[in-house]
């Protein structure tokens, strides 16, 4: 809808285009959309199921992992459903409420990742910098609280976001360039200032996403400089290669995140490339992280292949 005709400052629904300029393409989009999902549902499911049912995989890090799993199940079902109906149906309608939900989900789940991400690098920093107190500092119950307060700092610090969106008018129209509701993209259609909403959202991402990303670099750099100081080499293999797939999982979160936080916010690209990043930052993580681990830790390995009735090598 022209902005010119626009005449409903509080629409009951937005309309999601998808990726603008490649609407022609939707239907070839859509396979790799779908195999994410596909992938990120079998995967996710199975790294929960295994977790749950091998005791030896009730370790701090594990169980963290197992966060980690159950945010990205809801973040690839979160989106992709209705991305698909998009390229499928051209189902482009959303309703105002639905529209919100899927903005708040999206980022306070996308901050709990973040805080997952860090309390497996915490983790890891005891584990090795404090073997001998390892257990006795991540016990059943401090992990259960690390996980709580990730979880409220996500809910608490997003929560102001959709109920500020939903009293603002929207006075130049109500479509959305972009496959699914997300926070800047709203922000753009307001008729009044947002700064201070803004702001906010830029202070809140600073200090979640920053904040995480800068104490994760300050522990691998702790562990790095307690692994250079173990007398033998074989020592410092092992210890590294422990570390290895949570620094994978940590880069495919972290770059695919600010390359879609920059380009949004100070970059000037083509729409349908900026849409793209923002895609991979929020799918292509929760199709990664099982496959990391599934290849990288032996006893998830295993008891995968085990499920999957096929006999190890």
């Amino acid at each position: 809808m022209a902005a010119s005709n626009w005449t409903m400052p509080y629409p009951s629904t937005f309309i999601l285009l998808g990726i603008p300029g490649l609407e022609a393409a939707h239907v070839w989009i859509s396979i790799p959309f779908c195999s994410i999902y596909i992938l990120s549902l079998l995967g996710n499911g199975l790294v929960l199921a295994v977790i749950k049912t091998e005791l030896s995989l009730h370790e701090p890090m594990y169980l963290f992992l197992s966060m980690l799993a159950l945010a990205d199940l809801v973040i690839s079902t979160t989106i992709l459903p209705k991305t698909l109906c998009i390229f499928w149906f051209r189902d482009r309608a959303i309703h105002t409420n639905a529209c919100l939900a899927q903005m708040y989900l999206l980022h306070s789940l996308s901050t709990m990742e973040s805080g997952f991400i860090l309390a497996m690098a915490f983790d890891r920093y005891v584990a090795i910098c404090n073997p001998l107190r390892h257990s006795a500092i991540l016990t059943s119950q401090a992990i259960a609280k690390i996980g709580l307060s990730v979880v409220i700092r996500g809910v608490l610090l997003l929560g102001p976001h959709p109920f500020l969106l939903q009293r603002i008018p929207y006075c130049r129209t109500n479509v959305i360039s972009h496959t699914y509701c997300e926070f800047m993209a709203l922000v753009k259609l307001a008729c009044v200032d947002t700064t201070v909403m803004t702001t906010y959202s830029l202070v809140v991402a600073f200090f979640t996403g920053g904040l995480d990303l800068l104490l994760i670099v300050l522990s691998y750099v702790m562990i790095l400089w307690a692994i250079l100081r173990l007398p033998s080499k074989e020592a410092r293999h092992k210890s590294l290669s422990t570390c290895s797939s949570h620094i994978c999982v940590m880069l495919v979160f972290y770059i695919p995140a600010f390359f879609s936080f920059l380009s949004h916010r100070f970059g000037h690209v083509a729409p349908h490339v900026h849409i793209l990043i923002a895609n991979m930052y929020m799918l292509f993580p929760p199709m990664m992280n099982p496959i990391i681990y599934g290849v990288r830790t032996p006893g998830i390995r295993q008891r995968v292949l085990h499920i999957l009735g096929v006999k190890p090598a």
